[in-house]
C-alpha cells in the first residue's frame, strides 16, 4: 500500500526548521502504518537516510519515537500528550456540536443539564429558530423533581440519594402538573428507567414539553443530561416518540465522543 504523500506546496528547502520536519515524521504514521523503516521515513521526506536518520535520532531521545521490531513507532511522549489534550476537553464542549446539530433536527431549543446534589444545573443552552420562554437558562440552578431534564438525572441517581430528595416533601411545585406527591414521583422514576428517556408536560413551564435522555461516561454511570424543549403545540404526544429518539441519539453521540476522551 503506497504511504501518504507529503505535500509538495511546500519544498523541504523552504522549510528548514526542524520543527517542521519533525511533524512531518510524526504526520507519516496512521492505523494502518503503525511502525515505518528508516528508509520508508527519507523516501517519503524526500530526504538523504543519514538527513532522515538525524531527525529520528533527536524524536527518539525526546520520546516522540521509539525503536520497534522493522523501524520505528511513536513514543511514549505522544501517548502523554494525548492525555492532556484529552484532559482539557470537557463536556460542554464535546456536547455543544451535537446540540446545534440536534435542534437544527428538531427546531427546538436544546438544553445539557447536569445534577449537583438536589438540584439540577443548567449547562448549556442552545436556541433554534423557534425559540420558547424557559425557567432554564445557561447557569441555573432549579430543583430536580420537576421537567423531564431533571427527572432523568433523578432517575438514575442512586436509591439512597432519590430518597434523600423525596423526603424534603413538600417538593417545589412550579404549575399545577408538577409531580409533588413523593410516590408518584417514583412511580415516574421507575417509568423513565424503563424507557430510557423522559417525557414532561408542562411540568416546569406552561405549554412547554421537554424530552431528555441521559448521558453516560465511560462507566456506565450518568453523568448529565441532553434534551429539548418545545411548546406543546409543537410538539403534539403522537410526535414525542420521534423526538425522543433524536434526543437519546444525541445522549448516544455525546457519551460515545466521552469515552473516547476518558479512555
Amino acid at each position: 500500500m503506497a504511504g501518504p504523500k507529503v505535500r509538495k506546496s511546500i519544498g523541504y528547502r523552504e522549510r528548514n526548521s526542524t520543527a517542521d520536519r519533525a511533524l512531518d515524521i510524526l504526520q507519516l504514521f496512521s492505523e494502518d502504518r503503525l511502525v515505518l523503516s528508516g528508509a520508508e521515513i527519507s523516501q517519503q521526506l524526500g530526504v538523504a537516510r543519514s538527513t532522515a536518520y538525524r531527525y529520528l535520532q533527536t524524536l527518539v531521545s525526546t520520546g516522540f519515537m521509539e525503536d520497534a521490531p522493522g523501524g520505528f513507532r511513536l513514543g511514549p511522549r505522544i501517548f502523554q500528550l494525548a492525555r492532556l489534550a484529552r484532559a482539557g476537553i470537557g463536556l460542554s464542549e464535546i456536547s455543544l456540536p451535537v446540540m446545534r446539530e440536534l435542534a437544527r433536527q428538531t427546531g427546538e431549543t436544546a438544553l445539557l443539564t447536569r445534577r449537583s446534589g438536589h438540584v439540577v444545573v443548567c449547562l448549556e443552552r442552545v436556541e433554534a429558530s423557534r425559540p420558547v420562554r424557559l425557567s432554564y437558562d445557561r447557569g441555573q440552578v432549579l430543583p430536580i423533581n420537576a421537567g423531564a431534564a431533571a427527572e432523568v438525572l433523578l432517575a438514575w441517581a442512586s436509591s439512597e440519594e432519590i430518597d434523600a430528595v423525596l423526603a424534603e416533601a413538600p417538593l417545589r411545585r412550579f404549575t399545577p402538573k408538577t409531580l409533588v406527591d413523593p410516590r408518584r414521583l417514583n412511580k415516574r422514576l421507575a417509568e423513565i428507567r424503563k424507557a430510557g428517556f423522559a417525557v414532561s408536560r408542562s411540568e416546569l413551564d406552561e405549554n412547554v414539553v421537554g424530552v431528555a435522555a441521559p448521558i453516560r461516561d465511560s462507566t456506565g454511570a450518568v453523568r448529565a443530561a441532553v434534551s429539548i424543549a418545545a411548546l406543546a403545540a409543537r410538539l403534539p404526544a403522537e410526535d414525542t416518540r420521534r423526538a425522543a429518539d433524536q434526543v437519546c441519539a444525541a445522549a448516544a453521540e455525546i457519551a460515545s465522543q466521552l469515552s473516547l476522551i476518558e479512555s
